[in-house]
């Protein structure tokens, strides 16, 4: 199953103190894709702050107890907001011929 996975910096924690931890983050994230359940990630072009990924995992419970070891999540310093993805359907309405 794709998901994507949209990190937020919780308000209650000042970015100084992500600072120490980001190397840390970057390499567990770097694990995930070497291992092949991140496929892509991205930061945001409008505005700064934590990534979003592209993962795989079999469902999104199993995504979420794999996430959780992130350094951040870990720490409570991020919160990840989880979306399954499933493949767009409604493309095939345009190819069915009218009754």
């Amino acid at each position: 199953m794709k998901i994507i996975v949209l990190a937020k910096r919780r308000e209650e924690v000042p970015n100084q103190e992500i600072q120490p931890h980001v190397r840390a983050e970057i390499q567990a994230v770097w694990d995930l894709y070497m291992q092949g359940t991140c496929r892509e990630f991205y930061t945001r072009a409008d505005q700064p702050g934590p990534a979003i990924l592209m993962v795989e995992y079999p469902s999104v419970e199993d995504a979420k107890k794999s996430l959780a070891t992130l350094p951040l999540v870990a720490l409570h310093m991020i919160d990840l907001e989880l979306i399954p993805l499933a493949p767009f359907a409604g493309i095939e309405r345009l190819f069915q011929v009218a009754a």
